[in-house]
């Protein structure tokens, strides 16, 4: 069933733009299960202009960081993870149409499904306003993402900085296992082990997710 037209009204109140072409939007946020009008083309369109958008934001607010760290914050600012989020903070699942498999798998909550839907949705900006509007729309709704960024964001992390560290003397990259987990959501901590053939035996490390493990198993192995 496709989304009300009270529910678009909600959905644009959330994106803070509002529709000259409504068929626009209710395309975005209608996933190719639910047929041919879907949102795959918007989304195609979305993922070049969120790139755009997202880098020049970078460029202008890190005028001496290097392209590659730029690279690398920008990867981080529009990968899946962090668009599924955006996607949550609008409660988009509640807003997608999709055909009845799909919707009983529990379509509307998976990250892929979502990041698509609000690169979708950039794109219907640009369609309907263009470039000015998407970019105001992009900005909105990382608004609160890139005021947090500073310079200590630009700095490699530690698991980059062990990889280049291990193949600038021609090792392998590392491993790294997850030994095991204890708690519950959201006080479960993770132990990761470190492996690599440039260091003796294996290197462990504990955190509140698998990432921070990770990280501090890196930091350690450096």
């Amino acid at each position: 069933m496709r989304v009300s037209v009270t529910d678009l009204k909600k959905l644009e109140s959330r994106v803070a733009y509002t529709f000259k072409n409504a068929s626009l939007l209710d395309q975005s946020v209608t996933h190719r299960s639910f047929g041919d009008r879907n949102n795959e083309r918007l989304e195609f369109l979305g993922d070049s202009i969120l790139n755009f958008v997202v880098a020049a934001a970078l460029f202008n607010r890190f005028p001496e960081a290097r392209e590659g760290d730029l690279s690398r914050l920008r990867a981080r600012m529009v990968k899946q993870q962090t668009l599924a989020e955006i996607a949550r903070e609008l409660d988009l699942g509640g807003f997608l149409t999709m055909g009845s498999g799909e919707l009983k798998s529990g379509g509307f909550e998976r990250d892929s499904i979502l990041s698509d839907a609000v690169e979708a949705i950039i794109g219907a900006v640009f369609l309907d306003g263009g470039i000015t509007e998407a970019t105001d729309c992009v900005l909105g709704l990382y608004e609160e993402r890139l005021a947090a960024l500073t310079s200590s964001n630009i700095e490699k992390d530690a698991k980059s900085r062990l990889q280049e560290h291990l193949q600038g003397i021609g090792q392998p990259v590392p491993d790294y296992i997850l030994v095991g987990a204890t708690g519950k959501s959201p006080n479960q901590t993770f132990e990761i082990e470190c492996r690599s053939l440039s260091f003796n035996g294996t290197i462990r490390a504990v955190g509140t997710s698998r990432r921070r493990a990770e990280q501090k198993a890196a930091e350690l192995a450096l």
